[in-house]
């Protein structure tokens, strides 16, 4: 084994003060979920042309201009989910509430006549467009593939001094070796885990030496919490009941949280069990964004009822902050060189960090159709490309770490932009809903929706660009999911000016576990086998509201 320097900064906590974020967790924020009143989501969302649901108003703002009576609804709600393997959960001691009620939306419609058949209409709503309840976990087989071998290669190139990897994707090769000028424990290429990896379990504390180990197997568990608030407020307008119009201005509020652990069994130069290493995280996200969204929707044909909808919602531009506590527990022992692998004991990193992430531009189509007051039908596509998702960095931080508040400013993180282009494709979003009347008083709804994939199927998470969201890393496991399909249904009751709606949603999506990047290391692939693991979840929702 080659010899190397052993930094011990890394071994209590590490406090620097940056600026940027990475791809999976910017995409994580990036999207939304179908969630609204219980009328709206019973219909699958595919009320964008049909109008006249609070719901609409950060979908297409135009639906708002078609309320002829002010109103007000709330909604409660609750969201199943479920892990893999629960047990899995319950030994890393990784639980949460598998259907916790909620919180889901408030609002309220004011409609001013101005003249016969003309109207202009102001709005607010409360909604929850993001729900980040999930509980992942999976144990698996690593056939000799480890997260202490990506560690110790971007140590192992160079020395310790000049050790450092990362993968340039403004070239056309998928790897590319790079010589830091700067040492391991500064340079922008070693994550958090490599830290702590490093300095806590692969280093020999007695001679200074480097070692890897063979992965057998691992436990993993996630229970990722939260949501993302919107606050919207609209004025729209109603011209002859042929032409409809709206903007919407909203605000986001982003709370989430996750505790993860992963532990991993090793084997040492012979073969033989050498103990065990735990990777314990804890991150927590907040802040703020906010986006702006338009629309219209028209009668081509005085005698038709068909109605036309085009909308536009520009990119929410996200100020966020995240904090993580990170703990390496390690219970590795090398039998073949009788003695303990690394340092006993456990080791922790924090750190707290303010970014920005610019979403992309939406651009959405809507058709509806009503057949007498009985029936309506309704159909919306939506196209997002999340390959062009802006993550920047603040900027303006001076040497001490402190904030001048007069040269902040954010900027594109070039190199993490290339990866999230590389990573992330275009979204096509496919709504489509119908609403039944045998009577007056009674609804029945259905709606189905389909969300195309958003993760290139090579996609990988990376801690080796040579950026500060690299660096700030604190797990390195990611799921390429797959496309997304929702089935919904409804009923709805009117009596007198009161209306009570209630939806069933159920959610499918599969995705692919990867426990960390692949990388060659001396020469051998170090691939962790990859996982089918499932995202399916079950809401129920409860609207009441009142017209007057």
């Amino acid at each position: 084994m080659k010899h190397y320097i052993l930094y011990t900064v890394a071994l209590t906590s590490l406090a620097i003060p940056t600026m940027a974020q990475e791809t999976y967790e910017s995409a994580n924020i990036a999207t939304q979920d179908l969630n609204g009143t219980a009328r709206y989501v019973g219909m699958g969302g595919a009320m964008e042309a049909l109008g006249a649901d609070i719901s609409t108003i950060s979908t297409n703002p135009a639906g708002i201009g078609m309320f002829r009576k002010s109103g007000i609804n709330f909604t409660m709600g609750a969201t199943a989910v479920k892990g893999d393997d629960t047990s899995v959960a319950d030994k890393l001691n990784i639980t949460g509430k598998k259907a916790p009620m909620s919180f889901d939306q408030f609002g309220f419609v004011y409609a001013n006549e101005t003249s016969q058949g003309n109207f202009i209409n102001c709005a607010f709503n409360y909604h929850k467009s993001r729900n980040f309840n999930q509980i992942l976990s999976h144990m698996g087989d690593l056939k000799g593939a480890s997260l202490n071998k990506l560690a110790y290669q971007k140590g192992a190139i160079g020395d310790a001094r000049n050790g450092g990897y990362y993968v340039d994707f403004n070239t056309d090769d998928d790897l590319i070796g790079y010589y830091s000028e700067l040492s391991p424990v500064t340079s922008q290429c070693f994550s958090q885990v490599d830290y702590l990896l490093w300095n806590a379990f692969i280093v020999d504390p007695n001679d200074g030496d480097a070692y890897y180990y063979d992965g057998y197997d691992y436990l993993f568990a996630r229970n990722q919490r939260g949501y993302i608030s919107n606050f919207d407020i609209n004025l729209s307008g109603n011209h002859n009941d042929r032409f409809y119009w709206g903007i919407t201005v909203g605000i986001k509020d982003v709370n989430y949280k996750h505790e993860q652990a992963y532990s991993e069994d090793i084997n040492d130069s012979k073969g033989n069990a050498a103990g065990y290493y735990d990777l314990v995280d804890t991150r927590e996200i907040t802040g703020q964004g906010y986006d702006i969204s338009a629309g219209i929707i028209f009668r081509p044909i005085d005698a038709s009822p068909l109605r036309i909808g085009f909308s536009i919602t520009t990119p929410t531009w996200y100020e966020l902050k995240s904090y993580n506590y990170t703990e390496i527990i390690n219970k590795g022992y090398d039998e073949n060189l009788r003695q303990p692998i690394g340092f006993e004991g456990n080791y922790n990193t924090n750190d707290e960090y303010k970014y920005k992430i610019f979403t992309p531009w939406k651009f959405g189509a809507s058709l509806g159709y009503t057949i007498g007051k009985q029936i309506a039908l309704g159909a919306s596509y939506e196209y997002a490309d999340y390959s062009s998702i802006d993550n920047r960095y603040i900027s303006g931080y001076s040497y001490d770490g402190y904030l001048d508040s007069e040269t902040a400013d954010s900027k594109s993180d070039k190199i993490m932009n290339n990866h999230t282009e590389k990573s992330l494709c275009g979204v096509s979003t496919v709504k489509l809903g119908a609403e039944f009347k045998p009577m007056p008083e009674l609804a029945i709804r259905a709606g189905y929706n389909y969300v195309s994939q958003m993760y290139e199927d090579k996609a990988e998470r990376t801690t080796m660009l040579n950026t500060d969201g690299c660096y700030f890393s604190s797990s390195t496991d990611f799921v390429n999911w797959k496309a997304t399909n929702r089935f919904t249904f409804g009923v709805g009751f009117n009596i007198d000016d009161y209306t009570i709606d209630v939806a069933y949603q159920h959610s499918q999506q599969k995705g692919d576990f990867h426990p960390f990047e692949t990388v060659t290391v001396d020469g051998s692939l170090n691939k962790a086998p990859v996982v089918e693991v499932n995202n399916n979840r079950d809401q129920f929702l409860i609207t009441l509201g009142y017209k007057f």
